[in-house]
């Protein structure tokens, strides 16, 4: 998901609370809970998100949802602002953006792989280790499986493409050979 400049902005100014009262991991921790509530809700998403109802219904019922899952007050009155300034439809990108500031605040960072097969805690380990190596930070792995890469990975960190799979190992071998090299 493309974020949006004010997506950041918001983020930015909820990481800079969070950093200050030093709980960026419980505020990223209570935003990924709401996100899921949202996800796993689309009717209460879809009547918070829209403005189709007036601001007062729907900052009471977000309200009552904080309250339900026990929010912080720092998050209840974040969440009753972005109600008000009608930036709430910008949620998931919000939640997004902090949890790529608290990464960089980390020296973290996600790194997506792509494998044929799935791979053994050893061998994540590895490429964990590897991929750190090259980058200078600690990775995340998110892992999916893709049958038709053949065999090996693809991993991307941060825009950067580290391709090890055999297709792409394949088609420069024949790019090597029909060149006469």
């Amino acid at each position: 998901m493309r974020s949006s400049a004010a997506a950041r902005r918001y983020a930015r100014a909820l990481f800079s609370l969070a950093e200050e009262s030093a709980s960026v991991e419980s505020v990223r921790s209570e935003l990924e809970a709401m996100m899921a509530l949202f996800e796993g809700s689309p009717e209460l998403a879809d009547s918070l998100f829209r403005p189709l109802h007036p601001v007062a219904e729907r900052r009471a019922v977000l309200q009552a949802v904080c309250e339900r899952v026990g929010s912080s007050e720092t998050l209840r009155n974040y969440y009753a602002f972005l109600v008000d300034q009608r930036r709430l439809v910008d949620f998931p990108a919000i939640c997004e953006e902090f949890s790529r500031l608290a990464d960089l605040a980390a020296g973290r960072t996600q790194a997506q792989v792509v494998t044929a097969n799935p791979l053994s805690p050893e061998q994540q380990d590895r490429l964990r280790d590897a991929l750190a190596a090259r980058t200078g930070q600690q990775v995340e792995l998110e892992l999916t499986v893709d049958p038709s890469l053949l065999g090996g990975a693809i991993a991307t960190v941060g825009g950067v493409v580290f391709d090890g799979s055999l297709r792409t190992q394949l088609t420069q071998m024949r790019t090597a050979l029909t060149r006469g090299n």
